[in-house]
């Protein structure tokens, strides 16, 4: 079915409109400014941002790093209170010219009012939000959010709603709903039905569901129902699963008669699956991985998270990734891949960032030491223990030959029968004698009268 043979539910006036896109999934960690921004790069048409639970949101101050133009969400931590040392910790992040008109905001909540405060607070820097009802982990799922609203669909419902009636006509911006299929294709149905119907702008509907897993294969079979719903209703549809490359979400897209396809895995070990075959297809990891580390160092990215991203993008067992891992910070890590052209910029970003690569190092030869120490004590305190348990079964044997007679032949032990250490023998066999003599006698008693009388017996 083609795009203008279904109704579309109006686009705002600083939304998007879902269809025909290929997009990058939300992902946790894997879905931060710098990966975003190398996604862009290599033609991602829509980005979204790792979901964000609204209570991590609400109570953040929003401010622009002048460094990096990037905007901030940042809040202190709640257990460092009123501390005057006590640091803002940032909560969410994005670039406004580079990815702002692109940018899909993911939200995990469980209540309309809560989802309603904290979409206010991002609304007016991106082009749409989009509520996670398909995250199966726990942290998500254990807080009635995420996969968990697919077993609630009316409160799910009620927080679409919500949102379409305040955040749509005060900033303009679309809303979305991300889900998984239900164990049936008659729940699935009765869900989308309901939720195409609160006003939403695009469902995203990832073919697996809840219990599994990525490594399994996705299940298809639901989508072109899910299609039909969302078509008739005029939502786009934006399938999601197994799909690898710009090319091939293309292919799936005209199968399927879905509006968009989002890709996940694929991305996160090469970006450069976004851009087709005839505009180059997939670019080698080296290439890839020195635009990330651009992306990462000009937005100041935390350095934990570019070595967790930078693990994924290097194939195999390569020596660059070897020292690149052992790095403590950009520059260390510019230094291993052999870009000296980006050291300047790298030792900027390292000292932007508080990252002291000199005193990183004493403490980690610190805990080396310190490992070293309870290694080394552990073992003498073994060895002590071992040398204790030898010397007291030494003591033991030596009580034992010394308080025990020798043990004597088989000659001596035959001979000493008719000595003295054999009276109480000899004794034992006397008593047994005289105990059978005794009952030979009684034995003879009862003959010994009835022969008394029998003449007694004969008279009468």
């Amino acid at each position: 079915m083609s795009s203008e043979a279904v109704p579309h539910v109006p686009i705002p006036p600083r939304g998007v409109d879902y269809r025909g896109k290929i997009v990058l999934a939300p992902m946790v960690r894997s879905g931060e400014l710098p990966s975003r921004l190398l996604a862009l790069q290599y033609g991602a048409d829509l980005v979204w941002g790792p979901e964000t639970i609204d209570k991590a949101m609400i109570g953040t101050t929003r401010s622009v790093n002048p460094r990096t133009g990037c905007i901030e969400w940042s809040r202190v931590p709640s257990n460092m209170g009123l501390s005057a040392d006590a640091k803002p910790s940032i909560i969410y992040r994005l670039h406004p010219e580079r990815e702002g008109k692109k940018h899909i905001y993911q939200m995990g909540t469980n209540k309309p009012e809560r989802a309603v405060e904290a979409a206010r607070l991002v609304a007016a820097d991106v082009a749409g939000i989009d509520i996670n009802a398909g995250c199966p982990k726990s942290f998500s799922t254990d807080g009635g959010m995420g996969a968990a609203l697919l077993k609630t669909p009316d409160k799910l419902c009620a927080i679409l709603e919500a949102l379409v009636k305040n955040i749509v006509p005060e900033f303009g911006i679309g809303i979305s709903v991300k889900i998984r299929i239900l164990g049936n294709a008659e729940l699935t149905e009765a869900l989308v039905r309901k939720l195409v119907r609160t006003g939403i702008h695009a469902l995203t509907v990832h073919c697996r569901t809840t219990p599994m897993r990525p490594r399994e294969r996705a299940i298809r079979d639901q989508l072109p129902m899910v299609r039909q719903i969302c078509h008739e209703a005029g939502v786009a549809c934006v399938m999601n699963g197994d799909v690898t490359s710009r090319d091939q979400g293309l292919k799936l897209m005209e199968e399927y008669g879905v509006d968009g396809a989002m890709i996940a895995t694929a991305a996160e070990k090469n970006s450069s699956c976004f851009r087709s075959e005839a505009d180059g297809g997939l670019s080698p990891w080296s290439e890839v991985v020195e635009s990330y580390i651009r992306h990462a160092i000009d937005v100041g990215n935390k350095f934990g998270n570019t070595k967790y991203l930078l693990a994924q993008l290097v194939p195999g067992r390569h020596a660059e990734a070897t020292g690149m891992m052992r790095g403590h910070s950009y520059a260390d890590v510019c230094s291993a891949l052999g870009y000296s052209h980006l050291m300047d910029i790298a030792r900027e970003t390292d000292l932007a960032l508080g990252i002291d690569p000199a005193s990183l190092q004493r403490a980690k030869d610190k805990m080396e030491r310190e490992k070293k120490e309870r290694k080394a004590a552990a073992a003498e305190a073994k060895r002590k223990a071992n040398s204790s348990a030898a010397a007291a079964g030494g003591n033991m044997a030596e009580a034992r030959s010394t308080g025990q007679p020798a043990k004597r032949s088989l000659s001596q032990r035959g001979s000493s029968l008719s000595g003295t250490a054999a009276t109480p023998t000899a004794a034992a066999a006397a008593a047994a004698a005289t105990a059978t003599a005794h009952q030979a006698d009684v034995a003879a008693a009862p003959a010994e009268a009835t022969l008394q009388a029998a003449p007694e017996a004969a008279a009468v």
